[in-house]
């Protein structure tokens, strides 16, 4: 099996990504949040001499700027304004409440900001997520969340029809919704495992791009997503840690990860993980199996590359945003109330193959993705 012809995309517009996620009435106000080291480097747009914060410059050269010369005025649109938090350290910690504005001033985002705008955007370098989504709802706001944003995913991932987008997530949601478990089997230097995920008969979800109404949702940006929050989980699968290659074998049981040992690379790495897992246990759990929906290029850009039809990835820690019931407040540690994505995909974990994934629903066994490349069953469901 072949991967999927990538598909030739349109130039970005703001205007059309903005009309398309969000279907803005008239009137409505709009603003930008970013994260910085010093949230105060924002005076005066300090910040954009700083090469580190691409993705912060994205936020103001393409969105900030895109707003104020044309998207706001086509779209009916008011506000456009920019601030800057802490950077929080981790994927959907809460965020601190101070902002800072280009001009210097200071606000809180539960006093001044979530209750003055209607659509909020967030450039940021973790995710947001599962806070904004939180205080969505507490405050009545719709926003996106599109941390990690580069150029590949400017001219790609956020230039694409989410009406179709919606639709074909739509059809593979239907096609996998209400599975009872499914089955990953990995392959990685010279040995096999295999992790089981129970749904059990749970309604799948979907990340469509889609933000519209009136009801208070976040769009995770770009969207393309089938994911489940497992009720339980069992087996072992491969870790690849970030930064310095380390891989190590994570034993699975009760849902979640109870220990991890040696495969490759630093012991060190793998022993700092277990005592994670021992002092906080809600940290090894697994809150989100998820399969991405779109034809994509590769990004590198985790918020892209996990959208992709073909990969698959779990997510340990925090599920509250995705329909779980792991709150911040369950962590013994403030700091340790992350949602980490874990993508298993060709070019970010190259040393380990997903060989089949399996779905086992109505007594039916349906073969989802044979390595990295969708199978058959997939396909079939976006066919038409």
């Amino acid at each position: 099996m072949e991967p999927p012809a990538l598909p030739e995309y349109p130039a970005f517009s703001l205007s059309r990504l903005i009309r398309t996620v969000f279907d803005p009435t008239e009137g409505m106000r709009i603003v930008i949040l970013i994260d910085l080291e010093d949230p105060e480097e924002v005076t005066n747009f300090n910040f954009l001499a700083n090469d580190d914060y691409s993705v912060q410059r994205y936020a103001h050269d393409v969105f900030y700027r895109g707003l104020h010369q044309s998207t706001m005025k086509e779209c009916g649109m008011s506000g456009g304004d920019f601030f800057a938090y802490k950077i929080t350290g981790g994927s959907n910690l809460d965020l601190p409440d101070m902002v800072v504005a280009p001009d210097g001033s200071k606000y809180s985002l539960e006093r001044e900001i979530y209750p003055k705008y209607d659509i909020i955007l967030c450039l940021s370098t973790y995710s947001a997520t599962a806070p904004l989504t939180a205080f969505a709802k507490q405050y009545g706001f719709r926003g996106a969340t599109l941390h990690g944003v580069n150029d590949v995913i400017l001219k790609s991932g956020l230039c694409v029809d989410y009406d179709q987008i919606a639709g074909d997530a739509e059809k593979l949601r239907l096609g996998m919704t209400r599975a009872q478990r499914f089955e990953i089997d990995f392959e990685f230097l010279g040995t096999k495992r295999t992790l089981t995920l129970f749904t059990n008969g749970q309604e799948a979800q979907k990340s469509q791009g889609l933000c519209r109404g009136t009801a208070p949702d976040v769009a995770n940006l770009p969207a393309g997503e089938v994911y489940y929050v497992p009720e339980d989980a069992e087996g072992e699968f491969p870790l690849k840690y970030e930064g310095n290659g380390t891989i190590g074998l994570m034993e699975v049981a009760g849902g979640r990860i109870q220990n991890a040992t040696l495969v490759q690379g630093s012991q060190e790495v793998i022993d700092a993980h277990n005592r994670k897992i021992e002092e906080d246990p809600v940290t090894g759990e697994l809150g989100e199996l998820g399969f991405g929906t779109q034809i994509l290029p590769v990004s590198g850009a985790d918020i892209q590359d996990e959208k992709i039809r073909g990969t698959v990835h779990v997510a340990t820690g925090r599920s509250d945003h995705l329909g779980g019931d792991l709150t911040p407040d369950r962590f013994e540690q403030a700091q340790n109330a992350t949602h980490d994505d874990i993508l298993f995909a060709p070019h970010k974990t190259p040393e380990i193959n997903v060989a089949q994934v399996r779905m086992y629903r109505d007594g039916f066994e349906f073969v989802l993705i044979e390595n990295f490349v969708p199978a058959d069953y997939m396909q079939s469901l976006v066919a038409e």
